[in-house]
């Protein structure tokens, strides 16, 4: 093989790993936690089903290629839960390293194409990369109601800080906000998310 194809598919093996990295989200049966291929694979389809909510015109293709890049540093970094402040302190750090050795094995010009993808993912600020974060955000969320709120009650989550990490939604769409703000209402009717003291409730 030619030494383009090789650094190819030697890259292409190389990302097997992430089916190997656990998050913390239950797969619907709950008879597992999801990995981060899965996770990249729903939001992808996310993206390309639920473009059409979004509040400015955002080029779709764009978006899934986006999602299906932006978790492929957890192979080296790991899955940060977005609820832990701690490991989120290094985080940033930890992804771009994974970042420089993992787009270097591609051949230079796709290696480039896929590290402008991540980047641009990680700044928030094209619309692309807005929707991106939305949907990132979503389908956890999605899950999380779909599993009675697994996830949230095992590890103490409550009302405000779901509110608080999911709120990049509204950046992108009004109308997946309304959904997603009534799925964490649901939630906390039916008590599978606590509610935060009164103190503590964000005004929203």
């Amino acid at each position: 093989m030619s030494d383009r194809l090789e650094r190819q598919v030697r890259f292409l093996l190389e990302i097997d790993a992430l089916k190997h990295v656990e998050r913390r989200s239950w797969l619907l049966g709950e008879a597992r936690r999801e990995n981060t291929a899965e996770h990249s694979w729903h939001v992808a389809l996310l993206a390309l089903l639920l473009a059409e909510h979004c509040d400015e015109p955002v080029d779709a293709g764009r978006v899934v290629s986006m999602m299906l890049v932006h978790d492929l540093v957890e192979i080296d970094a790991g899955d940060t839960f977005r609820y832990d402040d701690e490991g989120a302190r290094d985080k940033q750090e930890r992804e771009r390293r994974a970042a420089d050795r993992l787009f270097a094995l591609l051949p230079e010009d796709q290696g480039g194409s896929l590290r402008a993808l991540w980047e641009e993912f990680e700044a928030g600020e094209s619309p692309e990369a807005r929707f991106a974060a939305a949907v990132d955000r979503l389908m956890p969320l999605l899950q999380g109601h779909a599993t009675r709120g697994r996830t949230w009650r095992e590890h103490g989550i409550t009302r405000d800080r779901v509110m608080d990490r999911n709120r990049p939604i509204a950046f992108a769409s009004s109308r997946l906000w309304e959904l997603a703000r009534g799925r964490i209402e649901e939630a906390v009717e039916r008590g599978w998310l606590e509610d935060a003291p009164a103190k503590r409730r964000e005004v929203e």
